[in-house]
């Protein structure tokens, strides 16, 4: 817990900075994105595999007594989560793409990231919770172009939209009663996410690119849902959640890019793990 706790303080502290230390952070790690994504999905499949003997380890003793009998009773606890995502765009084209003489499709790619973040439960009821999990989020998403050129052949361009977010969501969990040493839930609520990568600075880096550029407020409405386990000496938990972005996220500007555009909205799904 310690440890994770650190972690997230330093990250946070390192990337608010500057924008200009938040861009050195992201283009030193970049050529070992594809190394630490499979470095993490090692790790996720570590933790799905551990789903195996938690629940067994929760449920070992069917007819004695339960884990953790008096946890559900705190007003207040906290814990640490770490998740993998898959970042999106629901994106809206124009609904006229001739105007825009050689462009044919314009289509997302999603891709993968990772999550960390810290727990606060505020107990409101046997059955509901308020729950604050302030985190960051890295990820990628890719604009695909598919533009016809003159002698009639066919080629894709594409935009990478690198994100790095700081996530404040408050959400509602409602849980169902406990079935010995397991427990369902639904989770519902809006999170706020700053994007911590500058843009701007990319394009001074590389004034002849053109880039997709981002509003860094992002306001999103969540939904998910999960299961708790009581173990012996703490709960695990695993949850699936989608995140539907509210607000159009495409900075204007005069580019064939962004002008066959009509709005570009977040579109996330996270796969958590979480230790309380």
């Amino acid at each position: 817990m310690r440890f994770f706790s650190h972690l997230l303080v330093k990250s946070y502290f390192y990337l608010q900075v500057s924008d200009y230390k938040i861009d050195k952070i992201y283009q030193r790690l970049a050529p070992y994105h594809a190394l630490l994504m499979k470095l993490f999905k090692v790790i996720i499949l570590g933790f799905l595999l551990s789903l195996v003997t938690l629940p067994a380890q929760a449920q070992k003793t069917p007819f004695g007594v339960p884990n953790l009998l008096k946890y559900d009773n705190q007003l207040l606890h906290f814990g640490f989560m770490i998740a993998y995502n898959t970042f999106d765009f629901h994106i809206r084209p124009k609904a006229d793409l001739s105007e825009f003489d050689s462009m044919m499709v314009i289509n997302t790619t999603p891709l993968s990231g990772f999550n960390l973040g810290l727990i606060a439960n505020l107990r409101m009821g046997k059955y509901f919770d308020l729950r604050f999990i302030p985190g960051l989020s890295f990820g990628d998403r890719i604009v695909n172009y598919t533009i016809r050129y003159a002698d009639g052949t066919e080629a894709i361009t594409k935009k990478s939209v690198e994100s790095v977010y700081m996530d404040l969501p408050l959400l509602i969990k409602f849980k169902s009663s406990r079935m010995h040493n397991v427990r369902a839930y639904v989770i519902a609520g809006a999170q706020y996410s700053l994007d911590l990568i500058s843009a701007a600075k990319k394009q001074e880096a590389n004034p002849r690119e053109i880039f997709v550029k981002l509003y860094p407020n992002d306001f999103q409405a969540q939904v998910g849902v999960g299961f708790d386990f009581y173990c012996t000496y703490f709960k695990f938990s695993t949850e699936l959640k989608m995140s539907f972005g509210l607000v159009n996220l495409m900075v204007p500007e005069d580019n064939v890019y962004i002008n066959s555009i009509h709005s570009l909205k977040s579109k996330i799904l996270q796969i958590s793990f979480m230790f309380e």
